[in-house]
Formats: structure tokens, C-alpha cells, sequence
């Protein structure tokens, strides 16, 4: 397939990084315009991949708007794949200064999160809802459904618009060796839950907490709870009140925080609410550690009940902690939903699959 593709993002993940090589070698034209000071921006600028420094600050950038339209003008690309709003915002208002129908792309965005957007919002309609927008590629079906679902006084995104593709995976990254837990003083016959996440009360800190009053005092359990959730001081006055407050251990945002979570027996994504494909799940299922998540977005997507993990219902801490101890009692039930977990990670969540779905966006919008 011919086809010339700019990709512009910020500080591009791992996912996205390898996609754009893998795109590159199986014959997209795609150049990428990105945050220099990204985590793996070394690894694509070791590839064959063009790319080119762009920061955007604001949804609306003037230098950015410019910079984007110098790109524009350089290249007459097919697409335009964007990775936030600060990049749709901003190529939308580049694409302004562009005469010529011939020169515009089609317009691709990526939207990795249910909920915050709507009809009502003009934000809203400088991103995933402004017509130029010709594809939402969704990181989860929960995604894909809440935008096909959205209605008002006739308005509603256009059927097809909308896809779910999966922010693919390969299980060869996840080969770190798991860390030492000594270091929160933890003893190895410990069975520790980990969980990793922003400070969001959505995202369900507060229920782990909560699930540790159901859980016997007896038993040697321990909660890493990471991320910048340290300053939360409602949490904080929480885990003080807990007959465990002693065995939360809260260590901050974590560059490692994929191997404390292979060293954990469990990890618990209790979301309430908007959660599009938790990387931090995707990251524990392939290093076999069972998850424990809610009913929530794109999670039941992500693990099989009772079979690849456990899926509870969003604020039952009751709910939480019976699961928990579940797979305490049973090592043998754990140890099987965490190679399953693994295995559904490499048949289901693939970088591969997303490299060929993404191809087959891009062959359905140049035709």
C-alpha cells in the first residue's frame, strides 16, 4: 500500500512507538512529528522512521499551527493520524490556512477513554466531533459504543466513523526480571496487591483501601499502591483508619512499576467509571500476574471472568477483598488465571492485529 501518513503525538508510549515502525516496515509512507523528550523517543529515532520535533503546549499552539502546516505544505500526505487533542486542535486550525482541496488530508484521531465528550462541549467540536474528522480510531469497543450511542436533537457521529482497534501488545517487552519488594519491607512469604494509576477517584484507590477492613488481619497481605496518589489527602486519612495502614505502602509514580507488579501475586484495577483499555492490566497479564478489575469501559474487554482474571462490580470493596482472598487460599487458581492472562495478551491485544487493522483504516479512507 502507497499511502503517506503523518503521525503526530507527544510523548508517544511503547505501543505507539512500535506501531509506527511496524508500520513503516510493511510499507507506509508514515513520518512522525512528536515530543523530543519522550521516554522512547530514542527508540524511533534509531528506526527508519522520518520524524520531526514539534511540541504543543495548548490546544491552541500558534508556532505549532504553523509548524504543522510547514509539514503540510512539504509533503502532500493521504492522512493525518492524531494522537491527543493538542494535535487535533491544532491541525485543525493548520488545515484552515491550507487552500486547496488537494492538499488536504483525510483526518484520523485516536481517542483512548469513555466518556468527556459531547454534543454540548465546543471543545468537544475541535477534536473527535469536528467534521473534518473522518476516523475515531477507539483504543477498546466501550469506546466505540459510547460515541455510536451519543445523541442530541438529531445529532450523532455518523455510523463507521467510529472503530475500536486495540492498542496492540508483544509479550517480548515484558522481560524485566521482578522487583525486590524488600524494599518496602516486605517478606517473601507475603502475598502483596499491586495497583497502578493516577490520582483520579475514578480510577478506585479508595476501594482497595476499603477492601482491606473485609480481609482478616491475619492474613499476610500487603497493598503497592502506586502513582501520584500520595498527595491525596482523603486517602491518606483513609489508609490511616485502616486496621492494615501499616501494610499500604503508597511509593509515588514508579519507572519500574511493571516489575513491582510481576513481583505481586495479584493486581487490582478497580475503576468506577471511564476506563478505555488499562495499560497497567495489559502490562500485569503479560507478566502472568492475575487481575482483578470492574465492569467498567473497556475492562471486561480486557480479562474473561474466571478465566484470564476476576471482574467485579465497580464499588464493592466486599466484592474486592472476596476475590483477593480467593486467590490467596487457591495458589493453584491463581497461577492458572495468570497464564491465561498472559496468553490472552499475545492472542488478543497483539501489536501485530493493530498494525493490520490500522493499515486496513487507512486503505478504507485513500480507497
Amino acid at each position: 500500500m502507497t499511502c503517506r501518513v503523518l503521525a503526530i503525538t507527544d510523548r508517544s508510549d511503547l505501543p505507539e512507538t512500535e506501531l509506527f515502525i511496524r508500520l513503516k516496515k510493511t510499507g507506509v509512507e508514515i513520518e512522525v512529528a512528536c515530543n523530543p523528550t519522550g521516554r522512547w523517543y530514542p527508540r524511533l529515532k534509531r528506526s527508519d522512521v522520518p520524524i520531526y520535533e514539534l511540541i504543543l503546549k495548548t490546544r491552541f499552539s500558534p508556532a505549532g499551527i504553523r509548524r504543522i502546516q510547514a509539514l503540510l505544505s512539504h509533503k502532500p500526505y493521504d492522512i493525518v493520524y492524531c494522537f491527543n487533542n493538542k494535535a487535533t486542535s491544532n491541525l485543525i486550525l493548520a488545515l484552515w490556512g491550507i487552500r486547496g482541496r488537494k492538499r488536504r488530508p483525510r483526518v484520523v484521531t485516536y481517542r483512548g477513554t469513555v466518556g468527556n465528550i459531547n454534543f454540548f462541549s465546543p471543545a468537544s467540536w475541535t477534536t473527535h466531533l469536528n467534521p473534518r474528522v473522518d476516523r475515531i480510531i477507539c483504543v477498546s469497543k466501550a469506546v466505540r459504543d459510547y460515541l455510536n450511542t451519543m445523541q442530541f436533537m438529531g445529532m450523532k457521529i455518523t455510523p463507521g466513523r467510529a472503530v475500536a482497534i486495540y492498542k496492540g501488545h508483544d509479550l517480548a517487552w515484558y522481560q524485566d526480571p521482578p522487583a525486590d519488594l524488600a524494599e518496602f519491607g516486605i517478606r517473601k512469604n507475603a502475598f502483596v496487591v499491586t495497583f497502578a494509576g493516577r490520582d483520579r477517584p475514578h480510577k478506585g484507590a479508595h476501594v482497595i483501601v476499603a477492601a482491606a477492613r473485609y480481609l482478616p488481619p491475619e492474613m499476610p497481605v500487603h497493598f503497592i499502591l502506586m502513582g501520584k496518589i500520595g498527595e491525596n489527602r482523603h486517602l491518606i486519612r483513609q489508609i490511616a483508619q485502616s486496621p492494615l495502614n501499616r501494610r499500604i505502602h503508597l511509593p509515588g509514580f514508579r519507572n519500574d512499576a511493571p516489575a513491582v507488579i510481576a513481583a505481586g501475586d495479584v493486581f487490582v484495577m478497580p475503576s468506577t467509571k471511564r476506563e478505555g483499555l488499562s495499560r497497567a492490566v495489559i502490562e500485569a497479564m503479560s507478566y502472568g500476574i492475575p487481575p482483578i478489575v470492574t465492569s467498567v469501559g473497556g475492562l471486561p474487554e480486557l480479562v474473561e471472568n474466571e478465566k484470564s482474571g476476576y471482574v467485579i462490580a465497580p464499588n464493592d470493596p466486599q466484592a474486592l477483598a472476596e476475590k483477593i482472598m480467593d486467590l490467596y487460599q487457591h495458589p493453584e487458581t491463581k497461577k492458572r488465571l495468570g497464564q491465561k492472562a498472559r496468553q490472552r495478551i499475545h492472542t488478543h491485544f497483539n501489536i501485530n492485529t493493530t498494525v493490520a487493522q490500522t493499515r486496513q483504516v487507512f486503505e478504507d479512507l485513500t480507497g
